[in-house]
């Protein structure tokens, strides 16, 4: 029996206005692991966007998903759900 793996994750995300959202959920898309990105526009600011995106997919990876959301200048306010399946 395997561990369990993420499926989902809704994350409450800040980020710079650039880059655009369809570039920046493109972006995540790239991940392993990842094969749904939604990302919504909560609220906009002079320098910043608060976004909630959601993430499904079969084994995403956390830090990772951190440490790529970083090289774009976005980071994690908080998790606000997380979905974890055991495969067998």
């Amino acid at each position: 029996m395997s561990d369990p793996i993420i499926r989902k994750l809704v994350l409450d995300v800040l980020k710079p206005h650039q880059p655009p959202l369809p570039k920046f959920a493109s972006y995540l898309g790239e991940l392993e692991g990842v094969a749904m990105v939604d990302v919504t526009l909560v609220e906009m600011d002079e320098r910043t966007e608060s976004l909630k995106v959601v993430l499904s997919g079969e084994g995403i990876d956390f830090e990772t998903l951190k440490e790529h959301m970083a090289e774009q200048g976005a980071v994690i306010h908080s998790v606000d759900q997380v979905v974890v399946e055991k495969v067998e």
